[in-house]
């Protein structure tokens, strides 16, 4: 007989009244002398730390009885998640006691490229190899080790000291996330991060592929934005859905725009048509704080007179440097200068943007015309262009419009869709204003302002990334070109094959591009690392050595827990001690630096993590001693004038410092405004690198996109035949992260297999019934390979017809038996490389497919 939940959690409340009644009728019950005698043997302690699966690391209490942790809660007093957890949360008690974590270090005992099969070995044995190894390449090329970035919670342990102290090329993981809208948000804005408004005073918000029931948004996990979200949903903000899939902003949407993947930079570029068109755009901001104004010649450069660009003052009628005094330059026009045409950059937009017609994008975006057009009408009326508020004391221009939008940028054309979202912006003057566009925490200039703005291209060899190529000047440092790389180094001006990697906490062939190019890549690679607390399924099959990481019983961090308004630092604080012979990572680090040799002394891990935490004396960590990890924790704390130490931390989870001032968050408020840096409204460094890629006679595919305005071409998924008529793009669930969480049992419960989200409309022309099992093939349109996965359709009204979804996550993540049968990951169907990674090198999850049964 089949027993409902509801049913189930009924008669067993009933038994167990039954059983309490019956106790006490006939004098079972405990008397009070024993019942008092037990529960002075029970010792209940709650140990506040943070989330350790989700990325925005949500304060949690430990409820710990004698010593074991029996339950997770959020902690009410941690600004991120309010007392609140996800369902990953909530879960990670399962996590902390899975009995199929790896509990000792495992050595390999067959070849690679198969499931493995293991020895266990001790930590000595395993660090002793590890290091012999890492001594070994260290001393006849350090770019031999490469050290794999994946879930890295305490920068300045892992991605810093031990990076620098091995001389190991670190690989990123956020190619593969959202990289080419930082990289986007960096070389124009010069702020770090992608785009998310300023929730407490918008009134108008384009969701523009913001999956916000799964995934969180800009820089945060989850729970943060929709709960700001929702208080602004409560005073009147409108919210519009652009998005291929109308599931992620559900009924948050007051309104679903369908737009066709990949066409993204088309519907940005139509807008900023409109809006000229309307004269909404906010000029005093252009004229003062972009290049807008500065004078381009016409090869495309601007004009310069002793080496500072010039502006055309209508006042004298005659050209003056930028930064001259009282000076109200023209956005408009054409002159003439020693006999050389010039026109101001805003004017090259205008004509620039009178090809991207409301029509044109309405046919390009597979959305109506008239749709686009009141999108327009309405960002620039809720602009509010010329309006003030005060905030906090202090009067601030306010234009209550934004764009949330984070791992959509993660497309062909991604840096320059970005790049056209962000103009957008700015002709409305929300760039840095309140209730507008926010990019990071805090309004401060990021290095990668003026790096980006200077590459200098170098001839080959290159490293393995292919850091100031001429394949990708602007660069994210994609795991997944490291693969193609590694696997026709010739190809790329590259001499050398890694032959050590570490994979610190990632599970690449899963969570990267390209899964069939990530293997291959990993078969050419003598010796590989991974430190984990499964045995994932890129350790299965190509780790020589595994190192059992912690879970959550660990120190780790320091770690932000701003919510964008509030000042806020927190630690993971190890509510028990590790289980099995797991280990912390910076526990790890330190023992495999002591074996290397590369511990102590000047230049040695010590050192450079005294340089990372920016210890100073009397905190300085000793460079003659291994510390144990909570001593550096509480030499870091005290140097931030805690008292108490880590002690604080230990007590308390989270310190909240107070609300941050509008000089921190707004660009108009800082001093001087925006950082002191012009918005690079046109690029003409792109040109420059456009320019000497051609010279170094590079292929066309890399430096198309190298342009001073974003340009719309087809992308070169289009160039696929008919027959694969579906767009495959893929997105976030809520219960899983990345590629290392479907194995956790309440979390696999919950969304338990694979799918294939498909319009009813296009399943039914296809003979295909909700539930049936197809094949789903993908084409690559540049080398024509394909490749298919079998997977359950499931029909979704909200949906595009020509568009298909798969879910990140599958793909039998780790040797476990929860992951058993899940079905395949999404990753398995995506190519990289030319016409699937970004002018930046990141990756792109979309592709042409066809479905059939």
């Amino acid at each position: 007989m089949k027993v409902s939940r509801r049913t189930f959690l009924k008669a067993s409340l009933a038994a167990g009244g039954t059983a309490a009644a019956g106790r006490f009728l006939f004098g079972q019950l405990d008397t009070l002398a024993a019942k008092e005698t037990r529960e002075a043997a029970i010792t209940e302690e709650w140990i506040p730390t943070t989330c350790w699966i989700g990325k925005q690391d949500c304060g949690m209490l430990a409820r710990r009885i004698n010593g074991r942790v029996v339950k997770f809660e959020g902690h009410p007093k941690h600004p991120r998640n309010l007392g609140t957890l996800c369902p990953k949360g909530v879960a990670q008690i399962m996590a902390l006691y899975d009995p199929n974590r790896v509990k000792t270090p495992l050595i390999r005992t067959n070849e690679k490229g198969v499931p493995g099969q293991w020895r266990q070995a001790s930590w000595d044995e395993a660090l002793s190899l590890v290091a012999e190894k890492v001594r070994e390449v260290r001393a006849r090329d350090p770019r031999l080790l490469l050290w794999q970035k994946g879930r890295s919670k305490a920068a300045a342990f892992y991605d810093q000291a031990f990076v620098e102290a091995s001389g190991a090329t670190a690989l990123h993981h956020g190619a593969f996330c959202s990289d080419a809208g930082y990289r986007a948000c960096e070389y124009t804005v010069g702020v770090q991060g992608v785009l998310h408004p300023d929730f407490r005073y918008a009134q108008y918000v384009l969701s523009w592929g913001w999956n916000v029931t799964n995934a969180g948004g800009n820089l945060l996990c989850w729970l943060t934005w929709p709960q700001q979200l929702v208080q602004a949903k409560e005073r009147g903000l409108k919210l519009v859905a652009i998005d291929p899939r109308l599931r992620g902003a559900a009924h948050f949407a007051d309104e679903w725009v369908p737009i066709r993947p990949g066409t993204d930079m088309a519907l940005a570029l139509a807008l900023c048509r409109l809006l000229i068109e309307q004269g909404a755009i906010d000029r005093d901001y252009l004229k003062k704080f972009t290049n807008a104004p500065f004078l381009v010649k016409e090869d495309g450069y601007f004009l310069r007179i002793d080496g500072k660009e010039q502006v055309w003052d209508p006042t004298t009628g005659s050209v003056r440097p930028y930064d001259a005094e009282g000076l109200d330059p023209a956005l408009e026009g054409e002159f003439t200068v020693d006999g050389v045409k010039v026109k101001p950059a805003f004017q090259l937009f205008k004509e620039h943007v009178a090809r991207y017609t409301p029509e044109w994008a309405a046919d390009t975006c597979g959305i109506p015309a008239e749709q686009i057009r009141r999108l327009a009408r309405e960002l620039g009326e809720n602009a509010r262009i010329g309006s003030t508020v005060v905030v906090d004391g202090v009067t601030l221009p306010y234009r209550p419009v934004a764009i949330m939008a984070y791992h959509m940028a993660q497309q062909e054309l991604g840096f320059q869709a970005v790049r056209a979202m962000l103009t957008v912006m700015m002709l409305l003057g929300a760039l840095g204003a309140v209730g507008g566009q926010r990019i990071g925490f805090t309004w401060s200039i990021h290095p990668n302002f003026r790096v980006w703005d200077s590459v200098q291209i170098k001839d080959p060899p290159y490293n393995i990334w292919l850091k100031d190529s001429k394949f990708f000047p602007i660069n994210s440092n994609s795991s997944a070109i490291v693969a193609k790389v590694i696997q026709n180094p010739q190809k790329y001006g590259v001499d050398y094959i890694p032959e050590v990697l570490i994979i610190h906490m990632s599970n690449p062939l899963i969570a990267f591009g390209s899964q069939p190019d990530i293997a291959e890549a990993y078969r050419k690679v003598k010796f590989i690392v991974a430190i984990d607390p499964w045995l994932s399924k890129t350790a299965d099959l190509f780790a020589d050595v595994v190192l059992p990481a912690a879970t959550i019983e660990k120190y780790e961090g320091p770690l932000s827990a701003t919510d964008q308004y509030v000042d806020a630092v927190t630690l993971r604080i190890p509510p028990m001690d590790p289980l099995f012979q797991s280990r912390g990572e910076i526990e790890i680090y330190m023992d495999l630096c002591e074996k290397a040799g590369i511990l102590y002394g000047p230049g040695g891990y010590l050192d450079r993590l005294n340089t990372a935490l920016g210890l100073k004396d009397p905190y300085k960590l000793p460079l003659d001693r291994k510390p144990t990890v909570r001593e550096i924790f509480d030499r870091w704390a005290r140097s931030q004038g805690l008292a108490d130490g880590v002690a604080f931390f230990e007590k308390n989870g989270v310190w909240v410092k107070g609300p941050l001032s509008p000089k921190a968050i707004y660009g108009y408020a800082t001093t001087p405004p925006f950082g002191g840096v012009r918005h690079r409204f046109y690029g003409e460094s792109l040109l420059r690198y456009r320019e000497e890629m051609r010279k170094r006679a590079v292929d066309e595919v890399y430096w198309r996109d190298y342009t001073p305005f974003p340009t719309w071409r087809k992308p070169t998924l289009e160039n696929s035949p008919p027959d694969y008529d579906l767009y495959l793009i893929s997105y976030k669930l809520i219960e899983f992260k990345q590629g290392r969480a479907s194995q956790i049992p309440l979390l696999a419960e919950l969304a338990p297999k694979q799918w294939l989200e498909i319009n009813p409309r296009t399943a039914r022309a296809k003979g295909i019934n909700d539930g049936d099992e197809v094949w789903v093939e993908s084409h690559n349109a540049v080398t024509g390979e394909t490749r298919r996965v079998r997977v359950i359709a499931r029909y979704r009204e909200g949906i595009r017809p020509d568009t298909v979804g798969m879910p990140h996550h599958y793909g039998e993540v780790a040797r476990h038996p929860w992951a058993k049968g899940q079905g395949p990951s999404s990753s398995e169907l995506f190519f990289t490389g030319e016409g699937y990674v970004a002018n930046t090198a990141d990756q792109s999850f979309q592709v042409k497919v066809r479905v059939y049964k």
